[in-house]
């Protein structure tokens, strides 16, 4: 029974301020006030929350919301907070309350202030919190990321299936169960686990229509990369990968390049991973690069692209994690990068797990791979894969992936759809895709030879074709609606009336090759050096430049290589900056030269490539992380505290001569330095007097005149640090 007498659309307006509810928010809030389980199965950025955060507000009692993570709830509560004058309208009970903390949160949900609990699954079975719930008033049970409950969901956890024993020890109240992800052997198995098989089912449509999704070869993945952030500056984007070791190195390449951008993973404390979500949600950051550890209930509407530099290990993963995009309605880019190599890695890790396991993550990867390897239209793909039809050529957000804006060619596929058709009914409809492709071309496998499918009359039949092929009228068969995978026995395929239908009355199907990944190099072959990268540089440009620098440096009264180094010329000449950000991706420049000396030689070079209708590639010139590029704020740093260069690098690990290294670079770049402390260690005034002026007359970029001129006098440490004190004093 309702503690106010409100409708829910008066009681939305009262507590939120919204004017109407989204979607089936409405069909779901009345189910849960009128006592009844309920499962909701509503897409990422759908308003799920709402779904049970309301009708804890309109009844009486304390709901208990059970949910995995701690930043979930965490982020969950605060939001709900701002909308409430009374803090203890929601609490969480959790590990990361101390004692006198969690008393205090007990206390005020005995007092009934308390209209929301939420709580983790391992916190929810100690006797002792089963005792204190049973002594309260609960209006119901919420369970939040409800798939947790299936093995063949994408974030399964054990403790999730202890729920509903200890919901019947509590109490006796209803349950709303929901979800962004939910195929239909999912569903079944969360309505089954939480004995809510006949709940009230609100299932909303799956399809993000302003979501743009779009696999790409996983070739040079991170140049690629490195130039969606920059032509996309200013916007929110996650970046996802399954290793801590490729997140930092992301993160630090994309940094390094001059993007806003924090990198989030399980090594780092709990402090840290919610001050990084907390600069993302405000703004301070642009871009997190993450493992599947984040996102989670992070409720930021203007994320405008997801990218994925690894594939995930299922399906729901991958939607559940592009679902993080475009939650406003607005642009949301989902990028993934695909390598069938990648896809047999994971495969290796599923060694050694038990065989049940390792069964379910198999068949997760097989849909993994048929997602990227389609050719038709990856919104249909995905709808299907969720148990959801939907018009490839008038559904809302059609045309919107990379197989329905650019086609390939199709053919009739009548006589092969037949074909496999005829196969799965000649072995009584008892094999899963992998079987009947291998029948086909005739590849011996155990299954194979278990089921003596030589003698069978489709063995070899479609040799002409490889695996692959097979592998993909298959896949379309399913999508077309010919044939369907058994939901108890997964993956099994059984013949649909329309199967049926067609083996009786063949008729034109069209079909698609599917797309070929298999040869695709998973590495990242341009990270290799800046200096490395290929290119041919321009040989009329680059004496412009040569000239324009001689001019500078005359007029300055300095040697030319103060003003730009070589190799900062040689690639302005072969990729054209025109932009200030362009030119502190050229090696040698940074702020500081830029500012200094860049406006004449980017007027120069834009007029250039005007008169010569010069087209500049998109690729520009991407700057990679030197391993070792991490100490440069360590040092610069240690620098401002006076420290010596012995003293530096016992702090680093590096020794003195990596550590000078690092400063000359530091300085090349542009950034001024203050290192008299470690020159007046072994120099008086007229010693630093002489080199100065020696530098200031010499044509040398490095120090080679100085070892000649001054063999006897001063060790190539001293040469080397007044070199960097003359750059970083005059050019810096």
């Amino acid at each position: 029974m309702s503690l106010i007498d409100e409708s829910p659309l008066e009681a939305l307006q009262t507590y939120f301020g919204f004017k109407e509810f989204k979607g089936e928010q409405e069909l779901a809030i009345q189910s849960v006030l009128d006592g009844k389980d309920t499962f909701v199965i509503m897409p990422t950025g759908g308003g799920k929350s709402m779904c049970y955060q309301l009708p804890a507000l309109m009844l009486e009692g304390v709901a208990i919301v059970v949910s995995p993570l701690i930043a979930l709830m965490k982020n969950q509560v605060d939001a709900l907070r701002g909308n409430h004058e009374d803090p203890a309208i929601t609490h969480y009970l959790n590990s990361s309350l101390n004692k006198s903390e969690a008393e205090m949160v007990r206390a005020d949900v005995k007092s009934g202030r308390t209209k929301l609990l939420y709580v983790a699954p391992e916190t929810l079975t100690k006797e002792s919190n089963i005792e204190f719930l049973k002594s309260v008033n609960i209006s119901f049970v919420a369970v939040d990321e409800a798939h947790c409950i299936s093995e063949w969901g994408h974030d399964f956890r054990p403790e999730y299936r202890r729920i509903r024993p200890i919901i019947k020890q509590i109490a006796d109240v209803p349950v709303i169960a929901l979800t962004a992800t939910a195929t239909p052997k999912v569903q079944q198995d969360i309505q089954k686990n939480l004995e809510m098989v006949d709940a009230t089912l609100i299932k909303s449509s799956f399809n993000r229509d302003n979501l743009y999704y779009e696999v790409r070869p996983k070739k040079d993945a991170l140049k690629q990369i490195v130039q969606h952030a920059l032509n996309n500056k200013g916007k929110s984007g996650i970046i996802y990968c399954l290793s801590r070791k490729k997140v930092e190195q992301i993160a630090e390449t994309l940094a390094v390049n001059g993007i806003k951008i924090l990198p989030y993973h399980a090594g780092k404390d709990s402090k840290t991973r919610s001050r990084i979500q907390d600069q993302f949600l405000m703004q301070d950051v642009d871009i997190i690069v993450a493992t599947i550890a984040f996102g989670m209930g992070i409720d930021k509407p203007d994320v405008r692209f997801v990218m994925h530099y690894d594939i995930p290990k299922s399906l729901e993963s991958y939607y559940q994690e592009t679902g993080r995009a475009g939650r406003d309605g607005g642009e949301g880019h989902c990028i993934a990068f695909y390598s069938h190599k990648d896809i047999e890695k994971l495969e290796k890790f599923l060694q050694g797990k038990p065989l049940a396991e390792q069964e379910i993550g198999s068949q997760l990867l097989q849909e993994v791979m048929a997602y990227a390897e389609t050719s038709i239209s990856r919104r249909k793909f995905l709808l299907h894969y969720f148990g959801e039809e939907f018009d490839e050529i008038n559904g809302p957000g059609a045309k919107n992936c990379d197989n329905t804006r650019y086609p390939k060619q199709q053919y009739d596929g009548q006589e092969e759809i037949h074909t496999v058709i005829s196969a799965v009914l000649e072995h009584k409809e008892a094999h899963k895709m992998q079987f009947i492709s291998a029948l086909l071309t005739g590849e011996h496998n155990r299954e194979i030879d278990d089921y003596d499918g030589v003698k069978s009359s489709f063995w070899n039949r479609g040799k002409d074709k490889t695996d692959r092929h097979w592998n993909g009228v298959i896949r379309q068969a399913i999508v077309l609606g010919f044939l369907q995978k058994e939901i108890e026995k997964y993956g099994v395929l059984k013949i649909t009336e329309k199967g049926h239908d067609f083996i009786m009355n063949p008729k034109p199907v069209m079909l698609a090759e599917e797309r070929n990944y298999r040869d695709v190099d998973s590495g990242d072959t341009m990270v290799q050096t800046r200096r490395g990268q290929g290119g041919v540089a321009d040989t009329t440009l680059r004496k412009m430049l040569v000239t324009l620098r001689k001019d500078v440096a005359d007029e300055k009264g300095l040697p030319p290589y103060v003003i730009f180094q070589d190799i900062s010329l040689d690639e302005m000449s072969i990729h054209y900056p025109i932009k200030e950000e362009e030119l502190l991706r050229i090696t040698g420049v940074g702020a500081g030269k830029a500012k200094k000396f860049g406006l004449k030689f980017l007027d120069l070079i834009s007029k250039y490539v005007e008169e010569n209708e010069i087209e500049r590639a998109e690729d520009l010139l991407v700057r990679t992380a030197s391993s070792k590029s991490s100490n440069k704020v360590a040092i610069i740093q240690q620098i401002d505290r006076k420290m010596n260069l012995d003293d530096m690098a016992s702090r680093t690990n590096l020794t003195r001569d990596e550590v000078l290294s690092e400063i000359e670079q530091i300085v090349a770049a542009g950034t001024k330095l203050n290192i008299d402390h470690c020159i007046e260690e072994t120099m008086d005034e007229d010693c630093i007097e002489e080199l100065f002026e020696f530098f200031s007359e010499s044509d040398d970029e490095g120090i080679d005149a100085a070892c000649v001129e001054f063999e006897d006098t001063y060790s190539e440490d001293e040469l080397r640090l007044m070199r960097v004190k003359f750059l970083s004093d005059i050019a810096n």
